[in-house]
């Protein structure tokens, strides 16, 4: 199964330029969040319970998903160890 995240840090930004993105990647389903990454996460919390070997998670960008650099890596190891594939649909732009 194709499983999409999306997350803004506050409220009162939007979601739809991610989820719109993630829907044309073709994800069967896209957890939301409106919340910094400093706080806890339960969609993406409760989606990590749900990914198994074969699964893709996608991201709109690699900072909606981890905390740090060190979270991000974390994360994606595990990922990997699972047989989990992992997708960031955008890229950092280089300086």
């Amino acid at each position: 199964m194709i499983f999409g995240y999306a997350r803004v840090s506050t409220p009162d930004q939007q979601l739809h330029l991610q989820t719109d993105a993630l829907q044309a990647y073709g994800c069967q389903e896209v957890a939301q969040e409106k919340v910094s990454s400093a706080k806890e996460r339960p969609a993406l919390q409760h989606l990590l319970t749900r990914l198994r070997a074969g699964d893709t998670l996608v991201v709109w960008k690699l900072d909606r998903l981890g905390r740090s650099l060190k979270d991000l890596v974390t994360l994606v190891t595990g990922f990997q160890d699972k047989g989990i594939h992992f997708v960031s649909l955008t890229r950092p732009e280089k300086s």
